[in-house]
């Protein structure tokens, strides 16, 4: 899903650099830095961005454009929120681009698709599941953890499909029979990636999943 340039109209290039913009003002302005301050936090935050970016250059493609790999999106948002996630996974789309995977005029459009759409709908899921179903820990794992990384994959996915079919860099009979459809697939692998490590992190490093609640989950009933 990494664009290189040229794959899209100039139009399309430009308009996402202003739709771009305010995502990451609005990250920047109000992500919780303080809790970066502590060297534990900030380490745990920069080695899940080496790690989502070795993850991203394992790709597979066949056409510009039409490459596959696992986003770790979910795990990343479900550790520190959707702010810092936005602003890690920015500077992963910035890391891969500079290594030769994408392109700078395409840089917004990879951003808005990699690291501005998966936190959103990861954090999405999260707190829907967090307002309807019981405060259980295993719900957490599995809903947020497996179902999260499994839902934003292919959300994002459709999301990339469209914008292709919309934009005419191919035809949309051809994104929907040769690309979409693989994005089934990816899913099962990015719900087992997320809901292991989501579990690993749960029980060995609580301390990095600011989204999971010791008081919510492990309560004494």
């Amino acid at each position: 899903m990494n664009f290189p340039d040229g794959l899209f109209s100039p139009v399309w290039s430009g308009s996402a650099f202003a739709v771009l913009f305010p995502f990451v003002i609005w990250a920047l302005w109000t992500a919780p830095w303080r809790r970066l301050a502590d060297s534990t936090q900030l380490h745990g935050w920069l080695g899940t961005i080496v790690v989502v970016m070795l993850f991203w250059r394992i790709n597979a493609g066949v056409r510009p454009g039409l490459n596959l790999h696992i986003l770790g999106a979910t795990t990343f948002t479900l550790m520190f929120g959707r702010q810092l996630a936005v602003v890690g996974l920015g500077i992963v789309v910035a890391a891969v681009t500079a290594a030769g995977v994408g392109g700078w005029s395409a840089f917004a459009l990879n951003a808005l698709m990699l690291a501005v759409l998966p936190p959103f709908i990861a954090d999405a899921i999260r707190r829907l599941s967090e307002r309807r179903l019981p405060a259980n820990m295993f719900v957490y794992i599995f809903v947020a953890g497996f179902f999260g990384g499994a839902a934003t994959v292919a959300v994002s996915g459709l999301a990339a499909t469209l914008l292709l079919a919309l934009a005419h860099v191919y035809p949309a009979h051809l994104l929907f029979d040769e690309f979409f459809p693989y994005y089934s697939l990816l899913g099962f692998a990015e719900a087992w990636m997320n809901g292991a490590a989501v579990t690993l992190l749960v029980v060995y490093f609580p301390q990095w999943v600011g989204s999971f609640d010791d008081r919510r989950y492990l309560r004494r009933k």
